[in-house]
């Protein structure tokens, strides 16, 4: 598919599905037997929520996801690099931030090949003068060669398409996918639309540092050795597989074309847990093991946690798939990148999204952590600038946790529920990880939602 201007992109998109206005339910001479009709309301979701694994949490309720939609960072991935992916995991039901994560690994080999160094600190800064050179060159095998020799290039690779990284190692531009939830529960392909978002002119321009010499002394250098700090366990599990998959495709292929300084890279597995205390202990290991460049951690608020000290130790973290607002500023020793764009593109899309299947009631349900809370701000804000007034808008926010039961968490989102159908809201947006089911049950027993 084809990247669109940021100011008329995600406007351009069709509605899809099924626009469910909004009902008298919500009068005083609403009549018991109306009181007890679920409400016709439209589902939203963000990239936290928006994957067919997150499905699996209603396997007795086929079709309660119908209709549901939201977005991802996603660019349209070719068939190739899916069937390239599957190769690593064959059992793979997403590919979200699976191109982020390649990308991720890919660059962080780029910059220590033209550094001529593993030093993290001394590579960290060629990094972003890998995404922003002047001949584009799309492949590991390419862009390596060009590397080695000592030419100009700015790497194209799955994600990074549009434009390089900001002044800050972050994605100028983005393509989001817009999801669709089908009868099964599952996202249906076939609905998917890109759109793009951002600006290719916050490109970080001027010349990248010199290229590195290797430092004092010949022979062979040390092997680049890669941790990968992604959810295995915790509320972003399910996220989990495709991020390691292409990490580990990207590994491959940067090997398959000679490594990085005449050696083969290595990667460790870990896991963040999506728990600040598993990923710092993650951290620790990989310390230890001498690991040079950190790929994750999946959450915002995981990444925050262990940035100072993976910063301490003068090592270098890209995270692909971490996207709050509040990392863009936060001090890292000009050490932490990710290849995931910002929310404040997410949120502009969403809410365009929002406005474009005619809403002007809408009540936002938010994990409080800085993924969440800044996320669902954004959105309120933006949806407010597009002419909903801001007493048609609901904000509701419920404690973030590293893991949810069921039997006992499911309580939490009661109220919350109950809210929400007094507000009588027409548009119900979605903004958390796995525990994003225990939110649409409540508001399926309160008849919010059918």
């Amino acid at each position: 598919m084809r990247a669109r201007s940021a100011t008329a992109t995600v406007g351009a998109i069709a509605a899809i599905g099924l626009l469910l206005a909004a009902s008298a339910c919500g009068s005083n001479a609403q009549s018991n037997s109306d009181a007890d009709t679920p409400r016709q309301v439209k589902l939203y979701g963000t990239d936290g929520n928006m994957a067919s694994s997150f499905g699996d949490a209603f396997k007795d309720s086929p079709a309660v996801l119908a209709g549901m939609k939201g977005t991802t960072p996603l660019t349209p991935l070719s068939d190739d690099f899916k069937r390239r992916v599957r190769g690593i995991d064959p059992n793979l039901a997403d590919f979200n931030y699976a191109g982020e994560a390649y990308d991720a690994v890919v660059i962080a080999a780029l910059a220590a090949e033209i550094a001529k160094t593993v030093d993290p600190p001394q590579f960290a800064k060629q990094l972003i003068g890998v995404t922003t050179g002047d001949n584009v060159c799309e492949t590991v095998a390419a862009c390596l060669a060009m590397a080695k020799s000592g030419k100009d290039f700015k790497y194209r690779g799955v994600s990074l398409r549009r434009s390089g990284f900001t002044e800050a190692g972050e994605p100028s531009s983005a393509m989001y996918g817009v999801l669709n939830f089908g009868r099964n529960n599952t996202i249906d392909d076939a609905k998917t639309e890109f759109v793009g978002a951002g600006d290719e002119k916050t490109e970080q321009k001027g010349a990248a540092p010199p290229a590195g010499t290797g430092g004092k002394g010949g022979g062979q250098k040390p092997a680049l050795k890669y941790g990968l700090l992604l959810p295995k366990t915790g509320s972003l599990a399910f996220q989990g597989p495709p991020m390691f998959a292409a990490a580990k495709l990207a590994a491959k292929e940067i090997n398959d074309a000679g490594g990085v300084l005449g050696q083969p890279v290595q990667v460790v597995d870990g896991d963040d847990g999506t728990n600040p205390d598993v990923a710092k202990a993650t951290v620790e290991k990989f310390i230890t093991d001498g690991v040079h460049v950190i790929i994750g951690a999946g959450a915002s608020g995981v990444s925050k946690a262990v940035i100072p000290r993976v910063a301490q130790a003068g090592k270098v973290m890209i995270s692909p798939s971490a996207t709050s607002d509040e990392l863009t500023k936060l001090e890292d020793k000009g050490l932490f990148f990710r290849t995931s764009p910002p929310d404040l593109l997410q949120a502009k899309a969403i809410a365009d999204i929002i406005m474009r299947d005619g809403h002007s009631k809408v009540a936002i349900i938010a994990r409080d952590d800085s993924y969440g809370s800044g996320l669902a701000e954004s959105v309120r804000n933006d949806l407010t600038a597009a002419g909903i007034k801001p007493t048609d808008l609901l904000v509701l926010k419920y404690e973030a946790k590293d893991t949810y039961d069921a039997k006992t968490d499911g309580n939490l989102f009661t109220p919350l529920a109950a809210k929400v159908k007094t507000f009588d809201a027409t548009g119900i947006l979605l903004v958390g990880f796995d525990e994003s089911a225990l939110a649409i049950k409540a508001l399926i027993t309160e008849k919010v939602k059918s």
